[in-house]
């Protein structure tokens, strides 16, 4: 009987619809990863993606919502609003710098985002005037050894996400190595060998780029001319 007891509360019970049934999964390894709590939701996979229809269908843990444009409040509205998970989303720090970049922040803070992501130009002044503004998570990108996380963690950033390309994992060991505790999130990588790589290196969460939705849409219309 206590046998039964320990497989029944291990096991997860799972309801899908039947329109909603081809969901994209994250892959099964990270959740091997600790996660991160932000205000008592513990996050394990992040979605690289500001596609909404990728977004309602993906069974990651919240997204990471950065894109190559300026950024903007509209943007993070509809985001916000049509994602069932909380979303982190990119408030500039590159082409966009200074004033413009808090303000994204605070505005994002009351859309309803969790967190804001700045990218790794950002100076740890713009960190610090942003930190006094908001009252969610600062996300900054690190993409090399030559960053000073010391001065990042002063200015106030919650969590760093590594993003070293090849080297991610090495980044994320050595950061590691220096501040055993900090909340880090990095790049897995496209297979579950690198993926396990970096969380084993200490990620506490990954950043998981979903296929496309032209991708996803090819191997559709392939079954549909094959009908």
């Amino acid at each position: 009987m206590e046998k039964i007891n320990k497989k029944a509360n291990k096991y997860v019970p799972q309801i899908n619809g039947t329109l909603r049934g081809h969901m994209i999964n994250v892959p099964s390894v990270i959740r091997q990863a600790t996660g991160i709590k932000v205000f008592g939701k513990r996050i394990k996979s992040f979605a690289f993606t500001t596609d909404i229809a990728v977004i309602k269908n993906i069974d990651a843990d919240a997204v990471f919502a950065v894109y190559p444009f300026t950024p903007q409040s509209v943007i993070t509205e509809a985001l916000v609003a049509a994602s069932d998970v909380p979303i982190f989303c990119g408030v500039g720090g590159g082409l966009t710098m200074g004033k413009r970049v808090i303000n994204l922040a605070l505005n994002a803070e009351f859309t309803g985002a969790m967190g804001v992501v700045v990218n790794s130009p950002t100076s740890n002044e713009v960190i610090e005037a942003m930190n006094d503004s908001i009252d969610i998570p600062i996300i900054v990108t690190v993409v090399s050894e030559k960053d000073d996380i010391q001065k990042r963690i002063d200015a106030g950033v919650s969590i760093l996400n590594v993003s070293a390309g090849k080297n991610t994992a090495s980044l994320v060991r050595s950061i590691r190595n220096k501040f055993p505790t900090f909340p880090i999130m990095a790049t897995g990588g496209k297979d579950e060998k690198s993926i396990r790589e970096t969380i084993e290196a200490g990620a506490n969460a990954i950043c998981y780029t979903p296929p496309s939705t032209a991708e996803l849409f090819k191997k559709t219309m392939e079954k549909y001319r094959n009908m």
